[in-house]
C-alpha cells in the first residue's frame, strides 16, 4: 500500500494529538505548533488529493486492520481530499490574519487553551470529511460542538458568555436529534458503516418495509444538523457567536465549522440513504423552503444591523439558506452548485471577517457604522479586500460568488415546480445583499470631516505595519479570484468527487 494512504489518519490523530500537546507547551511555541499542524495537514491533504486525482477512484483505509463491524474505516476521494485541503488553507490564513487581535483580547493565561481548542476543531472537521462511519462522525460533531463553544466564550466579557450558552443549547438540540436519527437508522439496518448501511436502506426501500421509521430518521438527521448550521428558523445563536468573539474564531466558525455539518449532509443523503431515496422522501422540499425563506430573512436581518461583524454574520444565514436550496432542488446540478457555494463563502466570509478588522483597528476599535467613515482611507488593503468580499457576496463577475449564482441559476432551469421560486429568491437575495453590503463600503469611502477627525484621532495602517494581516488578506483576495476564474477546474473536481461517494 503506497504509504500516501496514509495520510489522512495521520491528519485525524496530528491535530487531535496536538491539542495536549498545545497545552504543556510555552505560549509562543503552541502558537507556531499549531499554524505547524495546520500546514502539514494541509500538504498531506494536498498529497491525497494528488494521488485520488491520479488514480481516478476512492480507496478505503481500514484502521487496525478491522474490517467492520469490529474496525472502522475512512474513505477518500477527490471530494474529501479536495475538502480536507481547502479547509486547512482557509484556517491557516484565518489564524495568520487573526494573530494580533488574539494576543490582544485574550489573556495570556487562556492563549494556549485557545490552541488547544483549534487543534480539536482541525481534528473534528477532518475527521467529518474522511470517515467512513456514522456513529463516529456523531463522536467528531460533539469534538466539534465544545471546540468551537470554547472559541466562543475564550474572550470571556458578557456578550461572548450568553451568545457560548445560545450556541451549546442549540448545538444540543441539534445533536440530539442528529443522534435519534441515527439509533433509528441502526435500528432499521442493524449497520454504522456508510457504506453497509446504504445496502440496507436499498433493501428496505425495495421492499417497502420500514418506510415510515426511514423517513423519521432522514427528518431528524436532516433538521439536527440544519440547526447546528443555523439555517433558518433555527439561526438565533449565530449574530452574537460570529459578531463578539475574536476575528480568527468568527473566521473559522463562519467558514468551516457550519461547512463540516452541511458536508457530514451530503455525505447521508449520497452515501448512507441514497439521492434517490432522499428525493422519494420530500425532506428536500422542506430544506428548499427554509433554504429559500433564509436567503431572504438573513439579507434583510442584515440591512438592519449598524454593527459591520453582526452585519457579516447576518449575511452567513443567507449564505447557507442558498446552500439549503441548492440541496431542496434535488438535482445533482443543484447539489454541485451547492459544494462550489460552500467553497466560495468560506473563501469570502474568511475575507470580510478579518477585513473588518482590518477597518475597525483604524476606526477606534468601534464596529458602529458611524465611526467607520474613511475608514478605507487609513486602511488601504483592508478597505480593498473588505470591497473586494462584497463583490464577492453580491456576485460579480471574476469572483467565486458570481460563479456560485450562476451554478444556483443554471440547476433551477428546467425544473417544473421550482425554477420560478428559486430564479425569484436569487433576484431578491441579491438586490438585497448590493444594499447592505455597498451601503458598507460606501460608508468606509466616505470622506470624514476635518472636525470629526480633530475629535476622534483614528490610526493610519499600512501594509507594512501588519504584514502578517496583509499576507493573510491579499491570499484571500487571490483565492476569490482564482476560485472565479478558475471555476471549471473546481466544479468538475465536485463532479467527479460527488460520482466517487456511492
Amino acid at each position: 500500500m503506497e504509504f500516501v494512504r496514509n495520510f489522512p489518519f495521520i491528519s485525524i490523530i496530528l491535530s487531535l494529538f496536538s491539542g495536549p500537546l498545545s497545552s504543556i507547551l510555552d505560549r509562543k511555541k503552541a502558537k507556531w505548533w499549531n499554524m505547524i499542524v495546520i500546514g502539514l495537514i494541509g500538504a498531506m491533504s494536498l498529497a491525497v488529493l494528488m494521488y485520488v486525482l491520479g488514480t481516478g477512484e476512492a480507496y478505503v483505509y481500514t484502521m487496525g486492520h478491522f474490517t467492520a463491524p469490529w474496525g472502522n474505516e475512512i474513505r477518500v476521494g477527490v471530494l474529501e481530499a479536495f475538502m480536507a485541503f481547502f479547509f486547512c488553507v482557509v484556517m491557516f490564513l484565518c489564524m495568520l490574519g487573526g494573530i494580533r487581535e488574539r494576543e490582544a483580547e485574550i489573556e495570556e493565561s487562556k492563549q494556549n487553551l485557545y490552541y488547544v481548542m483549534i487543534n480539536l476543531l482541525l481534528s473534528s472537521l477532518i475527521a467529518l470529511i474522511y470517515t467512513n462511519d456514522l456513529f463516529t462522525a456523531y463522536v467528531f460533531v460533539e469534538i466539534n460542538t465544545i471546540s468551537a463553544c470554547g472559541l466562543i466564550m475564550i474572550k470571556q466579557n458578557g456578550r461572548t458568555i450568553v451568545a457560548a450558552t445560545r450556541y451549546m443549547i442549540m448545538s444540543l438540540l441539534g445533536s440530539g436529534m442528529l443522534l435519534l436519527g441515527i439509533c433509528f437508522l441502526y435500528g432499521i439496518t442493524g449497520q454504522l458503516l456508510m457504506s453497509n448501511i446504504q445496502e440496507q436502506v436499498h433493501r428496505i426501500a425495495s421492499e417497502g418495509s420500514y418506510h415510515i421509521p426511514l423517513l423519521v430518521s432522514m427528518g431528524l438527521m436532516s433538521i439536527g444538523l440544519a440547526i447546528k448550521s443555523a439555517l433558518y428558523p433555527f439561526h438565533g445563536w449565530l449574530p452574537d457567536a460570529y459578531g463578539y468573539s475574536t476575528v480568527s474564531s468568527a473566521a473559522i466558525l463562519s467558514s468551516l465549522v457550519s461547512k463540516g455539518y452541511i458536508f457530514l449532509l451530503v455525505k447521508i443523503f449520497y452515501r448512507v440513504i441514497g439521492f434517490d431515496i432522499v428525493m422519494d422522501s420530500k425532506v428536500i422540499n422542506v430544506l428548499f423552503v427554509f433554504g429559500i425563506a433564509g436567503m431572504i430573512m438573513g439579507s434583510i436581518d442584515a440591512i438592519r444591523e449598524n454593527n459591520i461583524r453582526r452585519m457579516i454574520a447576518f449575511s452567513s444565514i443567507a449564505q447557507i439558506g442558498y446552500i439549503y436550496m441548492g440541496f431542496g432542488l434535488g438535482t445533482t446540478e443543484g447539489v454541485v452548485a451547492s459544494i462550489y457555494h460552500i467553497v466560495s463563502h468560506a473563501a469570502t466570509k474568511s475575507l470580510l471577517f478579518v477585513s473588518a478588522a482590518g477597518i475597525t483597528d483604524v476606526s477606534g476599535d468601534s464596529t458602529d457604522f458611524f465611526d467607520l467613515t474613511g475608514a478605507g482611507y487609513r486602511n488601504k488593503l483592508a478597505g480593498v479586500a473588505f470591497t473586494a468580499g462584497s463583490l464577492s457576496m453580491i456576485g460579480f463577475p471574476i469572483f467565486s460568488g458570481f460563479i456560485s449564482k450562476l451554478l444556483f441559476a443554471q440547476a433551477a432551469v428546467g425544473h417544473t415546480f421550482k425554477m420560478l421560486p428559486t430564479l425569484i429568491a436569487l433576484a431578491i437575495s441579491t438586490i438585497l445583499n448590493t444594499i447592505y453590503f455597498m451601503k458598507t463600503v460606501i460608508r468606509i469611502y466616505t470622506p470624514m470631516r476635518k472636525s470629526r477627525d480633530r475629535e476622534k484621532k483614528n490610526t493610519v495602517v499600512r501594509m507594512t505595519d501588519q504584514p502578517l494581516k496583509s499576507a493573510a488578506l491579499i491570499c484571500f483576495i487571490l483565492m476569490n479570484v482564482i476560485l472565479g476564474l478558475r471555476s471549471e477546474t473546481i466544479v468538475l473536481m465536485i463532479q467527479n468527487g460527488l460520482k466517487m461517494f456511492g
